[in-house]
């Protein structure tokens, strides 16, 4: 039977080229790193892994395709402090019901989503 999400994985040409936005800019957690592959956060939970893949080359052709979604307390504060550091957004904090999201890019061009539930 499937119970739920265990965790997804962006693939990249080269982990080096995602690794230090995620663990750096983004400030995730290392949970796991062996030769080309980086769990971020802990094992016991659902999580975000990085890796290098043959089949991947170059940016994602597709970014709207899959996005992550990342928890935060204050999407607004996130925002400001990720604008600073450089990060592009492609939407800025804007709220959809009981969510207030903003939509990034990490250097590949795959989109991340910061998601903060409202009251």
């Amino acid at each position: 039977m499937i119970k739920g999400l265990r965790g997804a994985t962006i693939w990249s040409e080269d982990l080096n080229n995602l690794l230090p936005f995620y663990r750096d800019v983004l400030g995730l957690k290392v949970g796991l790193q062996i030769e080309g592959f980086v769990v971020l956060g802990d094992l016991k939970t659902p999580a975000l892994a990085l890796g290098t893949h043959s089949e991947v080359h170059g940016h994602n052709a597709d970014p709207a395709r899959h996005m992550v979604g990342l928890a935060t307390d204050d999407v607004d504060a996130e925002c400001k402090r990720l604008k600073g550091a450089g990060v592009e957004f492609v939407e800025d904090p804007t709220d959809y019901g009981t969510l207030r999201i903003a939509t990034l890019k990490d250097p590949e061009g795959n989109l991340l989503q910061l998601l903060q539930p409202r009251p």
